[in-house]
C-alpha cells in the first residue's frame, strides 16, 4: 500500500511506522487511517519483535487537527482515532514510541499507549484539549492506571505541558535521554527486542497488561459515549472549538 501521510518499513523483527506530516504531524482522519492499516499489517507477522512509532519534523505530534472536532465530523473522527487505540490495547508484538518535540493531545495519548516511550530530553507532553472545550478520550480512559488519578486530574483538568524529565517520574514515559542520543538509544532497544523471542515477548506482555486492557476497553467506551452524547451537546465545547479555529479567546457559557 502506498501511504500520503506515513512511511512504513518492515522486517521480520521491526516493523517502523513514521508519522510523515511536518511539521508537526498533526492528525487528521486520513492519517489515523493509514496508521491503523500500517498498525494492523505491523501486527500480522508471528516474528515480529517490536513496532516502533516515531516522526519526522519538528514535533513528534502536535496532535488531532483540531477541525475535525466540529459537530458533523467528530463521530467519525473519534472512530478513525480509536481504532488505533483498541488494536494498540490488543496487539500482542512490544510497541515503542521514539518521542522528540511535542507530543500533545493526540500526539501524547499514542505515546503513552506504547509499551516503551523512549524521549528526548527536550521533548514536551500534554494534555491541552480543556483550553478548547474538550477533554482527551483516550487519556481519561488510561492515565489514572500509567500515572495515578491525581497527576491523571491534573494533566487533563489544568491542560498544561510538562517536560520529558516529569513525565518520566511520573511514569507516563521510559526513559529520558540527550537529546542526540536519541536516535542511538532507541536503536540499542530495538535490538535487544529483536534478540528475543516472538511467542516469548508475546505470552509475557499478554500476562502483564490483561487486567490493564480489559479495563482500558470499558473505560474508553464509557468515556467515548460520555464525549459523544454530553460533551458535544454543551454549548462551550462548540464555543472553545470554534475559538481555537477563530484565534480568539474562547467565552466560557457555562452550559
Amino acid at each position: 500500500m502506498a501511504y500520503e501521510f506515513i512511511e512504513f518499513h518492515e522486517t521480520d523483527e521491526v516493523a517502523r511506522i513514521t508519522l510523515n506530516r511536518p511539521p508537526l504531524n498533526i492528525l487528521t482522519a486520513a492519517m489515523m487511517e493509514e496508521i491503523h492499516t500500517a498498525l494492523t499489517v505491523a501486527a500480522s507477522s508471528l516474528k515480529r519483535r517490536v513496532i516502533v512509532f516515531d516522526a519526522v519534523g519538528k514535533a513528534f505530534s502536535a496532535g488531532v487537527d483540531v477541525a475535525e472536532h466540529t459537530a458533523d465530523k467528530v463521530e467519525a473522527m473519534l472512530e478513525a482515532f480509536h481504532k488505533i487505540f483498541r488494536s494498540l490495547a490488543e496487539i500482542e508484538v512490544p510497541t515503542l514510541a521514539i518521542v522528540h518535540g511535542p507530543a500533545l493531545g493526540g500526539g501524547c495519548e499514542l505515546a503513552m499507549m506504547c509499551d516503551f516511550v523512549i524521549a528526548g530530553r527536550s521533548a514536551t507532553f500534554g494534555q491541552p484539549e480543556i483550553k478548547v472545550g474538550v477533554f482527551p478520550p483516550v487519556a481519561a480512559a488510561s492515565l489514572p492506571y500509567l500515572v495515578g488519578i491525581r497527576q491523571a486530574l491534573r494533566l487533563i483538568l489544568l491542560g498544561g505541558t510538562i517536560g520529558a524529565e516529569e513525565a518520566a517520574r511520573l511514569g507516563l514515559i521510559t526513559l529520558v535521554v540527550p537529546d542526540e542520543a536519541l536516535k542511538e538509544e532507541g536503536e540499542k532497544l530495538i535490538a535487544t527486542l529483536a534478540g528475543l523471542s516472538a511467542p516469548v515477548l508475546r505470552l509475557a506482555k499478554k500476562a502483564t497488561l490483561g487486567p490493564v486492557r480489559r479495563l482500558f476497553s470499558r473505560s474508553l467506551e464509557e468515556v467515548e459515549r460520555l464525549y459523544l452524547q454530553d460533551l458535544m451537546k454543551t454549548r462551550d465545547a462548540h464555543e472553545g472549538l470554534a475559538a481555537f479555529l477563530e484565534k480568539r479567546v474562547p467565552v466560557w457559557r457555562h452550559e
